[in-house]
């Protein structure tokens, strides 16, 4: 019979979705896992099968508690700067890097963020009363103010921008 467990798991997915939102998959080693997560190597591997299965779960977990929030936030938001607001201030960084990162290269991953971002799209279409594609371009356009540095005086001209549409 092996040893009990000496970490939490809960504790070491929700440490990783930090490091992982902050430095990427590929900026983030063994090694950092490791340390940060007060992991032992072969925990982590025993646990979690690989640094890509904890990514997998760590990304998992992000959608859950970062995204989906935002899904049900939008849902209330009584005009397009609040969508906009909302979009542009949620904790993203995980998503946005798995986009550019992982998702070109791991199908995984690219089906969890093509699927996250049409989520938003469509929480913003519905929320809005607008077509499915200009919820998909008011997407982008959410995501590129978030990365820019949540401007709210880039959101209030969008929302402006948005008025003749809405």
């Amino acid at each position: 019979m092996g040893r009990p467990r000496a970490f939490d798991a809960d504790e070491a997915v929700r440490a990783a979705v930090g490091l992982f939102g902050g430095r990427a998959y590929d900026g983030v080693s063994v090694d950092d896992l490791v340390s940060h997560l007060g992991v032992h190597r072969n925990s982590l591997y025993k646990t979690f099968g690989s640094k890509r299965g904890l990514y997998l779960i760590a990304l998992r977990r992000h959608l859950a508690e970062d995204v989906r929030p935002l899904l049900d936030a939008l849902a209330d938001a009584s005009d397009a700067a609040a969508a906009l607001r909302l979009v542009a201030s949620a904790d993203l960084g995980m998503l946005l890097l798995a986009a550019v990162e992982r998702a070109p290269v791991d199908e995984e991953v690219a089906t969890e963020v093509t699927t996250a971002l049409a989520a938003v799209d469509q929480a913003l279409s519905d929320a809005l009363d607008i077509p499915a594609d200009l919820g998909a371009a008011l997407t982008a356009a959410a995501l590129g103010i978030h990365l820019r540095g949540r401007s709210d005086s880039a959101v209030a001209a969008l929302a402006r921008r948005l008025d003749p549409l809405t």
